[in-house]
């Protein structure tokens, strides 16, 4: 059996995720930005809420949680760091943990940085990874409560994942993404294959998501703060990858 993500956007640029285990009919929203966009997807899918699966305390992650938990008597599944940050949780995972829907099984990873206690959902066998705010498309979250050490370490063993993996992120901001990207990788082959794509999926009115993790993995400069030419833009030959790691952020801080 098999998992199926349906996709919708959210807000002004977030996205809403479904996912849907087709061997029990279990269904889960990855995040709660919008009840009406949530419920509106469900009922052109034909699907029925089980399921919210939380990555992290912000706002616009959490905030449809109260009304559809109240509609659905769904199961509410949190960060077990941020359980005191969110509420109408039922259960807490952390990383290193699994989280069941029906048949499908997430492993759970620890990405600090954008908070603290931010996670991150991955579906090994349909090979789908939910990334939210930690890692976007040639990007990652601004990190608002954690430091550059372990937020890189964080993005590296979402790196270390096959590269088949198709990444399901946050937010719509991969073309101001790559243009940044460009700006501090300019010779970057993959990176300008990337961002030509980008640039023609969102002239087409196309989301940029999902992406595979492979072709992230050669173009985003936050993937490669272990790349020497990343530490030489910065005058850090030498430093370590979290030193550049935090260059990479607060000039994207900046930009």
């Amino acid at each position: 059996m098999s998992l199926i993500v349906d996709v919708f956007p959210a807000r002004s640029d977030n996205f809403g995720y479904l996912v849907h285990d087709t061997a029990t009919g279990r269904t889960a929203a990855i995040d709660a930005p919008e009840a009406a966009a949530i419920k509106n997807a469900l009922l052109h899918r034909g699907w029925t809420l089980s399921d919210i699966f939380i990555t992290h305390h912000h706002i616009d992650h959490v905030e449809a949680i109260p009304e559809l938990k109240a509609e659905f008597g769904v199961r509410v599944v949190g960060p077990r760091a941020e359980a005191d940050k969110i509420a109408d949780l039922d259960e807490l995972v952390a990383g290193g943990e699994t989280l069941a829907l029906g048949e499908t099984v997430f492993q759970v990873y620890d990405a600090p940085g954008h908070t603290l206690g931010q996670i991150v959902f991955h579906d090994a066998a349909g090979k789908h990874l939910f990334t939210a705010d930690a890692l976007f498309s040639l990007g990652v979250g601004r990190m608002f409560e954690g430091t550059p050490g372990p937020m890189w370490e964080g993005v590296k063993a979402l790196r270390a994942l096959p590269d088949d993996t198709l990444v399901y992120c946050g937010h719509e901001y991969t073309q101001s993404n790559a243009k940044f990207a460009l700006s501090i990788d300019p010779d970057n082959v993959a990176l300008q294959k990337r961002a030509a794509e980008v640039d023609a999926l969102r002239i087409a009115g196309k989301a940029t998501i999902p992406f595979l993790l492979g072709e992230d993995k050669a173009a985003n400069p936050f993937l490669r703060a272990d790349a020497p030419e990343l530490a030489k833009h910065y005058g850090l030959e030498g430093a370590s990858p979290a030193e550049v790691f935090a260059a990479i952020r607060k000039g994207k801080d900046t930009f």
